[in-house]
């Protein structure tokens, strides 16, 4: 079993801004969901957790290893897909793969090309492996790039953001892979899109400003909601008295007319009752006031 522990983590760029503000967090085998806006500070956690940044106080202990104090440990048990990675133009998906195992140390040539191919046929792209990767879809890329992080089997596995900009099929197809991976180490997925964690993460965070505001089983918070969200179509008009009278977690038009979604204690007048979703628990944790 692989842990993760983050101790009291804060991270103050030279400019003064806080990025990270007195974060603790235990991660172990399995998905586990980071989910927050866009400038939440989920980048500029992961980078800390890899070693490309040291924190300003605090610690993160990866199986037992502080790797502030050594980031090389983590590193070599690392794999990461980014959001958007360049490929080199005019390289097959065979080559490229070989020139990244060099990079991350895999010396033994057989044992270099016996992993390439079964990382292949476990991302479905055998058939693929002399086409050149630039060439590739969108999910056809994805896969790829979970190949290039699964190379060296390493025992962390940090996704950002995967699903942006794949089909449903494709999307689907990418997150049973990631499923699968996920039995046998840590893989943290850094996303805005709650779908992606409510389809594959068993343990989740929302983060925003720096801070962890919730934490827990999405099925657990999603419970936690039960008989406490109502939903109403309103006017326009209406919308900024509904906002002084009432806590509104989202809004939406749906077939033009505005529907407001309020968290109540109690039924509030006129509205119907809302079966609880993982949005729900989002919305609601970023409207909550420190």
């Amino acid at each position: 079993m692989n842990t993760l522990t983050i101790n009291h983590l804060s991270l103050i760029y030279q400019n003064g801004h806080q990025a990270v503000k007195d974060l603790s967090l235990e991660i172990s085998n399995g998905m586990f969901g980071l989910l927050g806006p866009n400038g939440a500070g989920k980048s500029s956690l992961m980078k800390t957790i890899v070693g490309l940044q040291k924190p300003t106080s605090g610690n993160i202990i990866f199986n037992g290893t502080d790797v502030v104090k050594d980031p090389d440990h983590i590193k070599r048990n690392l794999g990461f897909l980014p959001q958007d990675f360049g490929v080199y133009p005019k390289v097959s998906a065979y080559d490229l793969l070989e020139h990244i195992a060099v990079l991350k140390g895999l010396t033994n040539r057989t044992e270099r090309k016996n992993q390439i191919l079964s990382l292949l046929e476990k991302v479905n792209l055998s058939e693929f492996r002399k086409k050149e990767v630039h060439t590739f879809s969108g999910g056809m890329k994805q896969r790829f790039g979970v190949a290039q992080a699964l190379l060296g089997n390493p025992k962390i596995i940090i996704v950002d953001e995967p699903t942006a900009g794949l089909d449903p099929e494709e999307r689907n197809r990418f997150n049973a892979l990631l499923n699968e991976i996920s039995q046998d180490v840590i893989v943290i997925l850094s996303t805005h899109l709650v779908e992606d964690v409510r389809n594959l993460c068993s343990e989740m965070a929302v983060m925003n400003k720096g801070k962890i505001l919730r934490k827990g089983k999405p099925a657990v918070l999603i419970s936690e909601l039960e008989n406490r969200i109502w939903s109403k179509p309103i006017s326009k008009d209406e919308l900024e008295s509904y906002c002084s009278s009432h806590e509104i977690i989202s809004r939406q038009l749906i077939e033009r007319e505005l529907h407001i979604t309020v968290f109540s204690e109690e039924k509030p007048e006129h509205f119907d009752p809302v079966k609880p979703l993982l949005e729900h628990v989002y919305f609601h944790t970023l409207t909550q006031k420190p």
